[in-house]
């Protein structure tokens, strides 16, 4: 595996590597890949296994085969691989931060936003339109819809803020105009932000808001809705991207999962989010004072927040995508 690393293939393939470890270093081997995984994001890694647990652990998506044919891809709650557990304080999540049937629930609430920098730019923009400007020509990228997650994102919060799928692809296609490219990671734009070259990227408030720290002059703000936006014309947008957790099916420690799920929804737990890891509370009854609390309150002050059709895009999203390529000749 080092040997394959050391030349940073844009794909590696990885075929029971686990198969043959004792259950002591297969635990630790599982947490080492996590970690490569989260710190190489724009190397793809297909991970082929048997085991439920490496796959829930290791995966962003899952495919299922059978006697050698793609049967189905999708998440791993839509697989049947999350079994029904409602966590102690549950009641106090809102019910579009949890599943219906109990399969997953949000632990650390976070949003989606958009990054700037503060030392070329002495006011953050504040509208779609601003980003079609000439000096933002090369100087603007945004996540690839369908590879990465934030990239989809836009594509989301775009449809929303245009009042529709095809102003928002009208809208894109103009833009592409400014775009650097593709990117496939997310967590790459903001330090290129901070270093000026970039003047606007796509993020996420925790994510962003924790790299802030280090990062002087990166600064997080939300496009406005436009007046086709019936819901908050004029008003900048946002969403919820939650950190989500559930009991996968079968566990071998499902006593012990329960128990680390309800520490993580307790009062206490939830207290301390913001100021530990710069996120939201996930319960309406938690209302943290710490300086993080209310810098992100304060952040997110005045932004309007809306729910997006999951449905609809878990449908569409593959159609979606591809009427984003073609609109921006990706």
């Amino acid at each position: 595996m080092t040997r394959a690393l050391a030349i940073r293939p844009g794909v590696l393939l990885l075929d029971e590597p686990l198969s043959a470890l004792d259950a002591q270093l297969r635990s630790a081997m599982l947490s080492e890949l996590s970690r490569l995984h989260r710190e190489l994001p724009d190397m793809s890694i297909l991970y082929v296994t048997h085991d439920q647990i490496e796959a829930l652990t290791l995966a962003d998506r899952i495919a299922v085969m059978d006697k050698a044919r793609l049967r189905d891809v999708g998440q791993a709650d839509g697989k049947g691989l999350l079994q029904k557990y409602i966590l102690k304080g549950a009641d106090q999540v809102a019910g579009g931060d949890k599943a219906a049937d109990a399969t997953w629930t949000c632990v650390v609430n976070n949003y989606f936003g958009f990054v700037y920098d503060k030392k070329e730019l002495k006011q953050a923009p504040t509208t779609w339109e601003e980003l079609l400007d000439a000096r933002y020509k090369n100087k603007l990228q945004y996540s690839t819809p369908g590879v990465a997650g934030d990239g989809t994102a836009v594509l989301v919060k775009a449809i929303h803020d245009f009042g529709g799928k095809e102003q928002a692809l009208a809208y894109l296609k103009k833009l592409q105009a400014n775009n650097v490219g593709p990117s496939a990671s997310t967590g790459k734009l903001a330090p290129k932000v901070d270093k000026g070259e970039l003047l606007v990227a796509n993020g996420d408030v925790q994510m962003n808001y924790a790299q802030s720290k280090d990062m002087p002059n990166l600064g997080i703000w939300f496009p406005k809705a436009t007046d086709k936006a019936a819901d908050a014309a004029g008003k900048p947008t946002t969403f919820a991207l939650p950190y989500a957790a559930g009991l996968v099916t079968k566990a071998p420690h499902a006593d012990n999962g329960r128990k680390l799920l309800d520490f993580m929804l307790s009062a206490k737990a939830q207290q301390q989010v913001s100021e530990i890891g710069g996120g939201f509370s996930a319960r309406k009854d938690v209302k943290a004072t710490d300086a993080n609390a209310i810098a992100l309150t304060r952040l997110m002050d005045a932004v309007a927040l809306f729910e997006p059709d999951w449905a609809d895009i878990d449908k569409n999203l593959t159609s979606y995508v591809a009427d984003w390529k073609t609109a921006t000749g990706s």
